[in-house]
């Protein structure tokens, strides 16, 4: 990845610990916010939850909101793989995307998650053998709250495994698209 002339601009999902609570990420200013980078790798940019960026330099305002829980967790610690506790965004990270939505009169241009609110979850997608009851659905929950008061152009998320388009709600796994599109 660093050899091929791209940064890259990542946004947590599950299955990962949260990189701001590792300590070989550096704070840096990018596109206007703060950011995680390591040294060694300046391409790999790692998104802060609750920053807003401008990621076009062109004044659209960009926040981004990472995590997700893991339907396999269980399954995960039973044989030894390894599972975060920090995967979702927490009571801290919560207030200051709050924070920073309430310092903007709830206002963005595009939102970067990895889940998506709960009204948009793709239930047709979900595994069969996975009982939904005993999935965590507090990250979604929250971002439908987030979706209920927020005021923006377009939302993009990717969690699930499939590309699909409703309202101003992109999923996408293995498409890709230009902000605002």
């Amino acid at each position: 990845l660093q050899n091929i002339g791209v940064t890259f601009f990542i946004i947590r999902g599950n299955h990962e610990k949260n990189p701001e609570n590792m300590s070989i990420y550096n704070r840096i200013k990018y596109k206007g916010a703060t950011a995680l980078v390591q040294l060694n790798y300046p391409n790999l940019i790692f998104a802060v939850d609750g920053e807003i960026y401008d990621l076009e330099d062109n004044g659209k305002k960009t926040i981004v909101i990472g995590g997700a829980y893991s339907i396999d967790k269980e399954l995960r610690i039973s044989y030894g793989d390894r599972w975060f506790k920090d995967e979702q965004p927490s009571e801290e990270t919560m207030r200051k995307v709050e924070e920073k939505l309430r310092q903007n009169d709830w206002t963005v241009d595009y939102v970067l998650t990895h889940a998506a609110p709960l009204r948009y979850e793709p239930r047709e997608w979900f595994l069969k053998w996975i009982d939904q009851k005993n999935v965590d659905k507090s990250t979604e929950r929250w971002l439908d709250y987030i979706f209920s008061n927020l005021s923006f152009e377009k939302w993009y998320c990717a969690h699930y495994h499939g590309d699909k388009t409703i309202d101003k709600m992109r999923i996408l796994y293995k498409g890709y698209c230009k902000l605002g599109e």
